[in-house]
């Protein structure tokens, strides 16, 4: 069972990185810068429990249950916010980050990374295998997507600053956040339908998808600078 729960909790986020991965063909990152953000991405996940299980007991003596939408979006804040922390700082300076679209790629692999260590914790709690396949089932089009998408548009707002140098990079963490935070909500509130949170991930698919393809040509800009 340990063997099971260990493949079927990477499975979802090694599938994902690499049909992401694929966006970025032209010139692909190096598997190592890949690697790290990825890793970095899993590491980030302690402190990530660490600041939410505070901020869960600053809500809750404030009177906030931990099932509004007020609380998902604060964990989904923290979230966010670390994911990002964990790409920049494994990238920023280096020389393998030349293009925009690379804040995108890296933003995802650092998501997935933490998207994993969230899939190989519920693995383990699981007692039959029956179980732990259908719940990765749905962490695949669920949760570990959420993770990858909600980071794509960090990604892309990291993208245009590269570019435009105007702050976009909070304004894709409030995006993602929102998401996020609305995406957990609903599966509260259609817990009997899954089906609407699922068309609710597939929609902001396509709004990250053509992200990536405008993201491809920033590099055409004459305003981007290597950092």
């Amino acid at each position: 069972m340990i063997i099971i729960a260990i493949i079927l909790g990477l499975l979802p986020s090694f599938a994902w990185l690499f049909f992401f991965l694929k966006e970025d063909s032209d010139q692909p990152e190096p598997k190592t810068m890949i690697a790290k953000a990825f890793l970095a991405g899993a590491a980030i996940t302690i402190p990530a429990v660490l600041f939410q299980s505070l901020t869960q007991n600053w809500l809750k003596i404030a009177g906030v249950d931990q099932y509004d939408f007020v609380s998902f979006s604060a964990m989904a804040a923290i979230e966010e916010i670390l994911k990002f922390l964990a790409a920049y700082f494994i990238v920023r300076k280096s020389r393998f980050f030349n293009e925009p679209i690379d804040a995108m790629i890296y933003m995802i692999a650092a998501a997935l990374g933490f998207a994993m260590v969230e899939n190989m914790a519920i693995m383990f709690g699981a007692k039959q295998i029956s179980e732990a396949v259908g719940v990765i089932i749905l962490r695949f089009v669920g949760a570990t997507l959420l993770h990858a998408l909600s980071s794509g548009i960090v990604g892309y707002y990291w993208a245009k600053n590269l570019i435009k140098k105007r702050g976009l990079i909070l304004k894709g963490l409030v995006l993602a956040t929102l998401l996020h935070g609305l995406f957990n909500y609903s599966i509260i509130l259609f817990m009997e339908a899954m089906i609407y949170p699922i068309l609710f991930l597939m929609i902001i698919a396509l709004f990250v998808f053509w992200n990536f393809e405008k993201a491809k040509n920033f590099v055409q800009e004459p305003e981007f600078e290597d950092k």
